[in-house]
């Protein structure tokens, strides 16, 4: 009898001890325009009880739990009306009826691959964590992050102290590591927009993507193309593409044909002043190792989009370039902003980025690139949006005012 006790009592707080290290539950747009409550239980644990506005919903938990995914994700579908959602009796964040502030991250993830080696156990040389700090302390209605957020893929080198200990591979622990602890406190502020991005294909972190974070319905099964889709919320008009298999320099015929019958769906019948959400943007300059004068960003996208373009397309939103740049081309294409300095190793700017310089045969207007961490802060005004470009310890870099097609940022340094 003691001894089944203390084996008893020993299965108890291996469990929560596990449940200790789970992260809370969040709130993500889902592809069908609604809201997922999303939870982490241990293996064999019941979904906890989530009620909207006094009704409890069933959650369900699509995916199965394996050796290196050993939990299961609960989910509950609701509406984006909902004003009150709790998860066992804990509030949860929801949208307002008017979004008038957003923050907006990306590239977060802490760099471990072969010969790239960030340090993840420093928090200067990898600062999501505070990034993701500040950014709450800004209280957004809603949060986008533009892609890539798992970075650990092997081991870190027995010569770096900076990252010793630090997990690789596709599994939870490198998704907790990179994403969920330092997110938690922007994940309790608001729901996010979840943008897939190149890390996580198949053959990196994919499979933590979809038994996590994909915001299609039960999509546990890791692909390398998933469905665009729109998300209208009044005042935003936000359309959602999956560019994480798209190829940068080259263009490859079989994928041009896939994305762009892709964009004719997603393209058709837009809603005025709708901004298009893509890890890779589709007109910037490449930066980084290896990067010759011209290098341009995304040739797959420039030729899937070209002659589909709508009128009442006013922005492009990415990531991918670890750094922040803003791209006005004036009224002959939408603007482009990459808002990728959200903890990755930064790319240095190796080509400078300059009015005049052509891209895709449209020359750049007016453009602002900075290569120091942070995030992006857009506020709703009278005519437009305005945005704050904040470092990691919470200077504003530069401002910005966007109306229609036109984005101009200037540093807060001068």
């Amino acid at each position: 009898m003691v001894r089944f006790l203390g084996c008893l009592i020993a299965g108890l707080l291996s469990i929560s001890a596990h449940a200790a290290d789970l992260p809370a539950p969040w709130v993500e747009l889902a592809s069908d325009g609604g809201l997922d409550v999303r939870a982490v239980v241990a293996p064999g644990m019941p979904c906890p009880e989530v009620k909207v506005d006094g009704t409890t919903l069933a959650a369900i938990s699509p995916g199965g739990v394996d050796a290196n995914y050993p939990l299961q994700v609960c989910i509950a579908h609701t509406s984006i009306a909902a004003r009150r959602i709790t998860v066992d009796g804990l509030s949860v964040p929801t949208l307002p009826a008017d979004i008038k502030r957003i923050v907006v991250v990306g590239d977060t993830g802490c760099r471990l691959k072969g010969e790239f080696v960030q340090d993840c156990n420093d928090p200067v040389k990898w600062p999501f964590a505070q990034v993701a700090r500040l950014a709450a302390a800004r209280h957004p209605d809603l949060v986008i992050h533009v892609g890539d957020y798992h970075y650990r893929e092997t081991p870190c080198p027995q010569s770096r102290p900076g990252c010793a200990g630090s997990p690789h591979g596709d599994n939870w622990a490198v998704w907790q590591k990179d994403f969920f602890d330092p997110a938690a406190p922007l994940l309790a502020a608001a729901p996010w927009v979840l943008v897939r991005g190149n890390h996580e294909l198949c053959n990196r972190g994919g499979h933590g993507w979809f038994r996590l974070l994909d915001p299609h319905p039960h999509a546990d099964q890791c692909v390398d193309t998933t469905p665009p889709y729109a998300l209208n919320l009044p005042p935003l008009h936000l359309l959602i593409f999956d560019s994480s298999d798209a190829h940068d320099t080259s263009v490859d015929a079989a994928k041009v044909a896939v994305y762009r019958g892709q964009f004719q769906a997603l393209l058709a019948n837009v809603p005025r002043h709708a901004w298009l959400l893509t890890h890779r943007p589709v007109w910037a300059l490449a930066q980084g190792p290896g990067v010759k004068p011209g290098d341009t960003l995304n040739a797959t996208e420039q030729a899937a989009i070209r002659g589909l373009v709508p009128a009442n397309l006013d922005m492009v939103m990415s990531g991918h370039v670890h750094d922040f740049t803003s791209y006005d081309f004036g009224p002959g294409r939408p603007a482009q902003l990459v808002v990728g300095e959200g903890g990755d190793a930064n790319d240095a700017i190796s080509q400078l980025a300059r009015p005049g310089v052509p891209i895709d045969g449209l020359k750049i207007r007016r453009v602002l690139a900075l290569p120091d961490y942070g995030y992006f802060v857009l506020q709703r005004a009278n005519l437009g949006w305005t945005g704050t470009v904040y470092g990691i310890t919470d200077q504003a870099l530069a401002r910005c005012w966007l109306y229609g097609r036109g984005v101009n940022c200037r540093s807060a340094r001068q």
